[in-house]
């Protein structure tokens, strides 16, 4: 995929978290469509681009399967911890 180059949109919380995760386990975008859909979430990659970008409002369902494929809580990717 070509790097983004417009600034981040204001859609969602959760892109920029979702890019920085992913790049630091080093996944591929599209080694992460397929975990999505192992997880039960079929996106696109043009709809998952446009999350990361912060571009479209993502579904509390989405939150709940982004979590599970990077193997992390919901509170670590919405950035609060069980104690804050």
């Amino acid at each position: 995929m070509k790097p983004r180059q417009n600034p981040p949109g204001n859609k969602n919380m959760i892109g920029a978290k979702v890019v920085a995760l992913r790049k630091a386990k080093k996944i591929k975008q599209k080694d992460f469509l397929a975990k999505l859909q192992t997880v039960g979430l079929d996106i696109s990659a043009t709809s998952l681009s446009r999350l990361e970008g912060q571009y479209r409002l993502v579904q509390d369902y989405e939150i709940v399967a982004i979590a599970k494929a990077l193997d992390i809580s919901i509170e670590d990717l919405l950035g609060k911890r069980r104690n804050d």
